[in-house]
């Protein structure tokens, strides 16, 4: 016959809470882990990670000659990808490509190409424009659509938009049309006239509005 010796009480309450505080504190760490891993981190909106401002100039964003002012006599009905350059608090240039949603769609069309719903004050001569280059269904790049010339094309999803009509959605899953930004010519550089007139991705209307906000608060 098996005979089982009764442990004493204190011993085995000594185990169980030992057992329990090792459990709850190994819970408590793969939590905290948890929540660290999946927390978005703080957003610091330093000046390489600004939208597009007013006096920022247009830089070319291709590599092979990334930081050089776009010229007009360079733009056509082919897309050229810009980043806009502004100043740092010590008053250097600094190329906005911090955060790559600031990437710029630039193009400039044959007068009378361009037409509503496309703001033609916010354009130069009724020529040029520039949208930001950030698809608003999921945030790739567009790019120019060779199956169908004079659109936009975004590879990740297939949405499609037409420069020449405000950017507006002509096909696939994009809620609303690329944001359009106000340029204007200055000698010959391009020149950012004010924000973006519609809220760009990834932003709602009302976080537009309040990173706007941020911003004129941080330039003073």
């Amino acid at each position: 016959m098996t005979r089982y010796r009764k442990e004493d009480p204190e011993i085995t309450r000594r185990k169980f809470i030992n057992v329990a505080v090792g459990t709850t504190a190994t819970v408590g760490v793969v939590s905290l882990v948890s929540a660290l891993g999946t927390a978005n981190p703080v957003f610091r909106l330093t000046r390489d990670k600004m939208p597009p401002v007013k006096g920022d100039i247009l830089v070319h964003a291709l590599e092979s000659k990334e930081g050089q002012p776009i010229r007009p006599g360079e733009l056509s009905d082919e897309l050229i990808r810009a980043w806009p350059m502004g100043k740092d608090e010590q008053g250097n240039n600094v190329i906005r490509k911090g955060d790559p949603n600031n990437i710029l769609a630039v193009y400039r069309f044959p007068k009378g190409q361009l037409v509503e719903p496309t703001n033609l004050e916010a354009t130069v001569n009724g020529e040029i424009v520039v949208y930001s280059d950030v698809c608003t269904h999921a945030g790739c790049s567009v790019s120019d659509n060779e199956q169908r010339p004079g659109t936009m094309n975004c590879p990740c999803h297939s949405g499609q938009y037409d420069p020449k009509q405000g950017c507006k959605v002509i096909g696939g899953p994009p809620p609303r049309p690329l944001a359009q930004l106000p340029v204007r010519l200055e000698g010959e550089n391009l020149v950012v006239g004010d924000f973006f007139l519609q809220h760009p991705y990834p932003f709602s209307e009302e976080g537009w509005e309040a990173r706007k906000e941020q911003v004129k608060e941080q330039l003073g």
